[in-house]
This record gives C-alpha cells, structure tokens and sequence, in this order.
C-alpha cells in the first residue's frame, strides 16, 4: 500500500511523532519478560530527516520508491515499522543480538503487537557484512557507525546494494580533555573499551573532515548534512557536553539502478552480485506509473542445462493481476525471452506469477528447488510495457 502526502497532510516530523506516542503505549502497555524496551527516542532522527526533505513526506516514499527498505542497527524496529506504516514496499531490519539493548526481543514483540510484516534478521556486520537482500531504495544507519569495527566495509557493503542512505553518526573536533583540536583533519579517535558511556561495542569518533570522506570513499555523495547538539567546534568524543551528531542523506555511486520491479516469493539469494535462481514459482510486482492499454509483459531469463537434462523441454506460463497468459515451451539451453500480452493495466502495483512444469533439487546437501537463472545485471529481467 502507498499513500499520497499533498500539502495538507501532516509533515513527516508531525508523522514520526505520532507514531512515536503510538509505540509509546504500546510499549507501556506490553513490558518485556525478562528484558527492557529499548529507552531511547528512535524516531527523533526523523526530525532531521523531515528538514533535509522540506518537511513533505512524499519525498521520503520517492527515496524509496517500489524497493524495499533496509534498517541497521534497528533496536526495538520503532523506524522500520514506522517507513512500514507509510507504505514502504518491503522492509528488512537487522542487529546483533548479542549488542541489541533486550536481545531482539523488543522488535520481535513489537512486529506481533503490530502484525506487521517487517523482515527481522540477526546480523554481525562485522564478521560478515551479509545483507538480507539487496536493491534496497533507503538504508539506515542511525547511530550505529561508531560500534562498528569495520566502518569502511559496511559503508561500501551498503552502497553496494542501497541507492540511498540515512546515517547518524557522533563526531568530534577536540581530543578528551580539549588539549588537542584535530576537527580540521580527516582523523579518527578510537576510543577505550570503558571510555564512553562505559560500553565497550563503541570504537571510531571521526571528525567532521573524516566521516565525509570515509562516506566518499565508500561509494557515498552525500546531498544533505547537518549538525545537531554541542557546537562542532567544541565537540569531543567521550563526554556528554560535547557529544554532537551528524546527520547525512547520501546517494550512492555503485548500487545498480532502480530495477522496474520487486522480488516477491520463490527467489533464492543473490549469487556472485549477479544473478539468483528461482524456485518452480516465483512472482514479482512491478510498480506501473501509467496506464497501459495493451500491455507486453516481457520476461528474459537463462536456461540451464541440468534442467533439460530432466526431460527434453520446460514449459512457463505466467500470470498479470489473476489473469492467466499464454504457456511457452522452451526446449534448447541458454538465454531466452517470455513475451505475453496483456490486454491493460491500471497504474499500481502489479503482481506477475510465473510457474514451470519442472524443477530440480541443487543436491550434495542443498535441498533447495531451482528452476531458472535470472541475471540482475544490464537490462531489466522483468518489464511491462
């Protein structure tokens, strides 16, 4: 579901904070057994978001667009499930549960009290930077960058499979005890296990200087920057009175454009950062911005041989919103195109299923049922025009 912000409608700072007060009794409402809410304001970040967007929310689901959304480090999930409310295609949140401040537990309880559809995931982005998918029109990363060992590799990770990205991050121009003023240099200070906060997951404060150009250098450019708390200049990396934060809307460099449609079911994961598998059924929506009337649906996918080696040809057939489309049979290996038409198309989102009459199981203890390889490099697998 989407929805269409005019004017009229309530800013996304106006939106954040409702919902935040929503969450709130929800919260109060439903304690943790054995644990604790996350206690922080999740959602004021969107304040600073709300300004680098000129307050209309309908900007924010253009970031977006019809791909899904990627929270990191996301605490109770109070963002995720918020960019979900507003109509985000699909959203993925990930932490680790070993740092997480309730083990999980709080966005694990909160997706049930809210039915929601949000993707959870435990993930150590610092042993293995793995995404739970890719293609993602937003990521965040508020308030994460600095317990990152690795800050280099998980920005370039998300700029490899994000278009944009929302971070927040401390930053500080003065060494502890101000004898030192190196806000004017791209350093970094790393501090002690017990030296902030008294919490040894934090690592890298990064000037000014040091945060644009690590964000640079990652893949990023960034389009919006600002500051919020001590003054910049007097900001130090340990201490209370001079914890600053900075704020960045960035665009990548690497993330391959937007494709014109979203994986639904039946896709196994993305393999070598080009191609996947599908299962016998598979589907996608494609988000059509105008009316169609007729329409082709066109479909480019590969072959393989060891499904012809099951029998001599594979049939596909395939279906636009319901209605059922022509089968084709397919009999030689190699690349190939399904091409139906259809007879129009409301603008939407679009649901196109497609199922082969055969599969085959990967083997040597992968069970997983494979049909076809379908490339996400160049062209786009899947178009309705």
């Amino acid at each position: 579901m989407s929805r269409n912000f005019r004017s009229s409608q309530p800013t996304l700072r106006a939106l954040g904070n409702q919902y935040h007060e929503r969450l709130r009794s929800i919260k109060v409402g439903n304690p943790l057994e054995g644990a604790m809410w996350y206690p922080w304001a999740s959602l004021g970040a969107i304040d600073t978001l709300d300004g680098f967007l000129g307050g209309d929310a309908d900007k924010l689901l253009k970031l977006m667009g019809s791909s899904p959304v990627l929270d990191v480090g996301c605490g109770d999930g109070d963002v995720a499930f918020f960019l979900e409310s507003l109509g985000a295609s699909r959203v993925d949140c990930i932490d680790h549960a070993p740092t997480n401040y309730n083990g999980m537990a709080g966005v694990r309880k909160m997706k049930q009290l809210l039915n929601s559809q949000v993707g959870i995931h435990a993930v150590d982005l610092d042993q293995r930077p793995n995404l739970p998918g890719s293609d993602y029109g937003l990521a965040l990363l508020l308030g994460v960058l600095y317990h990152l060992k690795n800050p280099f590799l998980v920005l370039e990770t998300l700029a490899r499979n994000s278009r944009h990205l929302f971070l927040s991050t401390r930053i500080a121009s003065l060494a502890p005890g101000g004898t030192l003023d190196f806000g004017a240099f791209p350093l970094a200070y790393l501090v002690d296990d017990d030296e902030l906060n008294r919490d040894n997951t934090n690592f890298w404060i990064f000037s000014e200087p040091a945060l644009k150009r690590l964000l640079r250098r990652a893949g990023w450019d960034i389009r919006c920057y600002a500051t919020a708390g001590a003054q910049a200049s007097r900001s130090d990396p340990v201490t209370p009175e001079g914890d600053t934060r900075a704020y960045i809307l960035a665009e990548t460099r690497l993330a391959r454009p937007a494709r014109s449609f979203r994986l639904d079911r039946g896709w196994h994961e993305l393999e070598y950062e080009s191609w996947r598998w599908t299962a016998r059924r598979f589907s996608a929506v494609v988000n059509l911005t105008d009316r169609l009337a007729p329409a082709t649906l066109l479909f480019r996918f590969h072959l393989p041989k060891p499904v012809l080696e099951r029998r001599s040809a594979l049939a596909l057939s395939a279906t636009v919103n319901g209605t059922a489309l022509p089968t084709a049979v397919f009999s030689t290996e190699g690349e190939h195109e399904y091409s139906a038409a259809v007879p129009s198309l409301e603008p939407g989102k679009v649901m196109v299923e497609f199922e082969l009459d055969e599969s085959i199981r990967a083997g040597d203890g992968d069970d997983r049922e494979l049909g076809v390889l379908v490339s996400f490099v160049g062209e786009s697998a899947i178009t309705l025009s």
